[in-house]
């Protein structure tokens, strides 16, 4: 057997572990955003960011990327925006909240610490990893990238989905 395919034992000697080429530490992050009017089919806008190294320091999202999504979910929405996030930190960051201060279209409101529950975006994680994200070894970053990209898709040409992400949480939407 050639190094790449070759099986070792592990200590106890009965199950084989299988040596795994090409790990990488690249990462993939995705923001999303679940949106609710009555009278309209909900919408699910996303963005992934890939991590294949050294950017601007971050792993994940920065404030200025959430504003990228905010800015379009706005166009794409093309109307007014209450946002109801959870308490990551780089959402609460002092940049971000002072540039949505100067957004007259956006209001800005925090779901109660530790509440995955109220959150109807969970659920749509809840359902790729489920469903796309399930049973897949995955060759690449790419691979990856895919799935991910069909899965979300699906849900989002799906409105019947998010829906139920946001019924699941027990909140309801009332137009004032």
């Amino acid at each position: 057997m050639t190094a790449p395919q070759a099986k070792t034992w592990s200590q106890r000697g009965r199950t084989p572990a299988v040596r795994v080429r090409g790990r990488s530490r690249r990462r993939i992050s995705i923001a999303a955003l679940t949106c609710y009017k009555p009278g309209h089919q909900s919408r699910l806008i996303y963005r992934p960011r890939r991590d294949d190294g050294p950017r601007d320091g971050r792993k994940s999202f920065s404030w200025r990327d959430y504003r990228g999504l905010l800015t379009a979910a706005h166009q794409q929405l093309g109307g007014p925006i209450v946002l109801v996030w959870d308490n990551l930190n780089v959402r609460k960051a002092a940049d971000l909240r002072e540039w949505a201060a100067a957004r007259d279209w956006l209001t800005i409101c925090y779901l109660p610490p530790y509440a995955p529950d109220l959150n109807p975006v969970e659920g749509i994680w809840s359902l790729l990893r489920r469903g796309w994200l399930s049973n897949v070894a995955f060759s690449t970053p790419e691979h990856l990238v895919q799935r991910i990209r069909r899965g979300l898709r699906h849900i989002r040409n799906r409105s019947h989905l998010i829906d139920g992400c946001l019924a699941e949480t027990g909140l309801t939407i009332r137009p004032t």
